[in-house]
Formats: C-alpha cells, structure tokens, sequence
C-alpha cells in the first residue's frame, strides 16, 4: 500500500467511525443540543406545572383545616410585646428596607397571589430530590412560617405555608403583608422588627435608612445570627453586597450608585 493509498483508508475510516465524511460534520452533532435544551425546557415546564396544581389542589383541600389568619396582627403584636419592640404602624417613606427585601427575597412579590410558581416548582423539585431546604418561599410565605410555626414533616409544613400565604393575601393588602414581615422578623442580635434593628444597629429611624443600612438589613433576614453585623462583620458585608446587587439587577439601583455605596463598608452606630 501506498502513501495515497494509506491517506484515502484514513479518510474512509473516519468517515464509518464517526458517520461523517472527511471535513464535514454530521447534521446530528448540532442537532443533539437543541434536542437536549427543547427536553430540558419540556422537564422543567412540567415541574412548574404541576407544582401549579399541587398547589391549586392543596389550597381546595386545605383551605377549612388550617388556621385562619385573622389574627395575624395580634401575632406580630405580641412577638413584639415579648422582645419590647414596636410595630410599624405604616411602611417607612421611603420604604428603602422594603424594597431591599423585596428584590433580594421575593422579586415577584407585588405580582404574584402569595406565592410565586416558579419557586414553589423549585422547592417541590428539591423537595422530592432530597435536596433539602433551598430557599424559594416569598413573603407571604415566610410570614407564614413566623407567625403559624407550622410543623410536621418538611413536606408538609411547606404546604402549610403555601396555604397560610394565600389566606394572608386573601385577607391582607400588601403593604400590610410587608409592613407585618418588617414589623416581626429577626434581624439579629437581638432585634426584632425593623424599628428596634434600626434603632439598635444605626441610631435612625426606619424611613431614615441609608440604602446600604437598608440592604444590611435585608441580608440578615435568612440567617439573622450566623450574619449579625456586631459579631460577624465580614459576612454581614457580603451579604449588604449581595442585596445591593439584586438591587442592581431589579432596577432599584444603578451599577455605579451600588458600588459607591458597597464602598462605604458597614454604616453602625454601635
């Protein structure tokens, strides 16, 4: 055999390896990613979905056998009573904390009926993955949770909550679901409820919350001791960081507004 004749068995034997000819690729190489996206997409639509109606049956079945949510004000009113703090008695103007919150913990919070579907897919896949807890629950939800204490097992009390935030947005507006969320949750340290967090951290009223005490304070509401500011101060800074770019990325603040403002560092009176 001949050189040539060596080059043109190379081809041909590439060309039956790998189903192509020589410098050609097969239509299947590219045509396998879309496949695999247009799968994903159809996976991935069908966990939203069904999440939707899992939490459409849930709120049917559920709706007589969990608490009413009528009292929900005397709930934040005496947490507060056992921590000596005061309630909000309106949304701080302006409300710089609450859109702090909002962007970094519910982005979808003023359009969606309680609970968002996306995140309850999310929560319902990890959920049946035994992924553990991996965020996902709204404001409504999260109240839920801080006011109703539900129990039983992980599953359930995620329904639970589901079904509790749908009630408070049945019955509450929501500025009263955020005024109640800011009134009673934890900021650490011993601060319960954005009144006693701002005067305890800063010195200042809540209205007169610069925008990165504001995100301080947002980023402490999902693990208000492991990131408290007085005792951990370098965490307490990534997570003001981490606030103040869902911000960015919600339109609240612009790029170089957040980055002067992350520049500053932690803004305590203490």
């Amino acid at each position: 055999m001949n050189v040539h004749e060596s080059r043109v068995l190379d081809r041909r034997t590439l060309t039956r390896a790998t189903g192509t000819s020589a410098g050609r690729a097969h239509p299947g190489v590219h045509a396998a990613a879309p496949g695999r996206a247009r799968r994903g997409l159809r996976v991935a639509l069908g966990v939203v979905a069904g999440a939707v109606l899992l939490t459409v049956a849930a709120v049917a079945v559920l709706w007589p056998v969990t608490p009413a949510v009528s009292d929900a004000g005397g709930r934040v009113h005496a947490i507060l009573a056992a921590h000596g703090a005061d309630a909000l008695t309106g949304l701080p103007e302006p409300d710089r904390v609450g859109q702090a919150l909002i962007a970094t913990e519910d982005s979808r919070f003023r359009s969606t009926p309680g609970v968002d579907p996306v995140a309850v897919a999310r929560v319902v896949w990890a959920t049946v993955r035994g992924a553990g807890d991996v965020g996902g629950a709204g404001l409504a939800q999260q109240l839920a949770k801080n006011l109703y204490h539900p129990g039983g097992s992980a599953i359930w009390r995620e329904v639970q909550q589901v079904e509790l935030a749908f009630k408070l947005e049945h019955a509450y507006s929501k500025d009263d679901i955020l005024r109640m969320y800011l009134s009673a949750v934890y900021f650490g340290h011993g601060y319960y409820g954005v009144t006693q967090a701002a005067h305890g951290y800063f010195g200042v009223e809540p209205s007169q919350l610069t925008w990165g005490q504001a995100a301080l304070l947002a980023g402490l509401v999902q693990a208000p001791s492991a990131d408290d500011p007085i005792a951990h101060p370098q965490r307490a800074a990534a997570r003001e960081q981490h606030v103040l770019r869902r911000l960015v990325a919600t339109g609240v603040l612009g790029t170089a507004q957040a980055e002067a403002i992350a520049a500053r560092g932690l803004q305590l009176s203490a």
